[in-house]
């Protein structure tokens, strides 16, 4: 296995500057810092997406159900390790396990959906226990390392859990909030309470972090799977991308109607009988559906486009035309909520980053 090198960081996440004033910023950007396994990238990513549907707890055991979700087609499709194998072949990630056994048991597609693959979860929950158990034993509390030993009370790192989860729920709030601190129950019915600043600035910078975690993830199982090329297309079904858009389409016929808009790509006023709406960060990076990542394409750019990464000179284009269309109405103002004028440029660093490939126009 390639050693993931967690000192060599090509792009670092970017906050609203506003919460580095009350929250520790640096602090959250270490969480994924110096792994073990792959788990701490998805534990995060679950975190955050619960966060997404407003959510101000969960159980250790939803989180679980969604890193199994968020890592089924990667292992089944592809057949990606996301930590390695031992020397004698046996796998060594008890996530990847837990995906394995409930296909075995389930039969699901690779390519199934998050609800059927939730569904399978509870209908074997008892026969994935056991890899679900172990998931627990480390990455909850190891996860906030990176805020351990930043105040005034200091904690061994090797401390056992329960000394670990005790010092994190004491250091709360004393200097600055932690994202998380831990409940009383036992084993996977253990939750974690959110803190309502930390679910304000996850919200308000939600596909920006998403963009970090997806970089972070796959440096590494790009390290641990060295034989797969371009693994940053393997981290989601195609289906995925297939999303009804009629009322992004809409959104933009009423834009229309007030202003012309360019095609990044062409240069030339879009024709409102002719042209294709598609993600300029790809949906398969992003995997949000936000006005401001949509652009306006002829159709035979678009086709050639498909899930590439558009020219870096594109980038300020587009910046341009967001600057343009938030200003035509307060409803278009609405549709640009959380919009910060770089993050455009910031997305297109990470993907590239990560991997995907240039849409060359000419």
């Amino acid at each position: 296995m390639v050693k993931y090198d967690s000192q060599k960081i090509d792009y670092q996440l970017h906050i609203d500057s506003g919460y580095y004033n009350t929250l520790d910023i640096e602090g959250f950007s270490r969480m994924m810092k110096d792994p073990s396994y792959c788990y701490k990238f998805y534990w995060l990513e679950a975190i955050v997406q619960l966060i997404s549907e407003d959510r101000k707890d969960a159980s250790y055991d939803e989180i679980i159900n969604e890193m199994i979700s968020n890592a089924w087609y990667s292992v089944l499709e592809f057949h990606v390790h996301l930590s390695g194998i031992w020397g004698d072949g046996e796998i060594k990630d008890s996530l990847e396990k837990a995906v394995l056994k409930l296909h075995k048991l389930s039969d699901l597609p690779s390519n199934a959906s998050k609800v059927e693959i939730k569904n399978k979860i509870a209908e074997y929950n008892k026969e994935l226990h056991g890899e679900k158990m172990t998931l627990t034993q480390n990455v909850p509390y190891k996860a906030l390392s990176g805020f351990a030993n930043r105040y005034s009370e200091r904690i061994d790192l090797n401390s056992s859990a329960g000394r670990m989860m005790a010092y994190y729920n004491r250091i709360n709030g004393i200097e600055s909030p932690l994202p998380y601190t831990f409940g009383e129950q036992k084993g996977l019915e253990r939750k974690i309470i959110f803190h309502e600043s930390w679910i304000k600035m996850i919200q308000d910078n939600m596909v920006a972090i998403l963009g970090w975690i997806q970089y972070e993830k796959v440096r590494w199982l790009q390290n641990n799977n060295p034989e797969v090329p371009g693994l940053v297309y393997k981290l989601a079904p195609l289906d995925d991308k297939m999303r009804k858009l009629g009322h992004v389409r809409k959104l933009w016929e009423g834009i229309l109607d007030t202003t012309s808009i360019i095609d990044v790509f062409k240069n030339e006023p879009i024709k409102k009988e002719a042209y294709d709406i598609d993600h300029f960060i790809p949906w398969s990076f992003v995997k949000e559906d936000r006005l401001w990542n949509f652009v306006l394409s002829c159709p035979t750019c678009n086709t050639r486009k498909n899930n590439k990464l558009p020219e870096h000179d594109m980038v300020n284009k587009l910046e341009q035309r967001n600057a343009k269309v938030i200003l035509l109405s307060d409803f278009s103002k609405k549709q640009f909520e959380n919009y910060t004028p770089t993050i455009i440029s910031d997305l297109w660093r990470y993907a590239h980053y990560a991997g995907f490939k240039e849409f060359k126009v000419k």
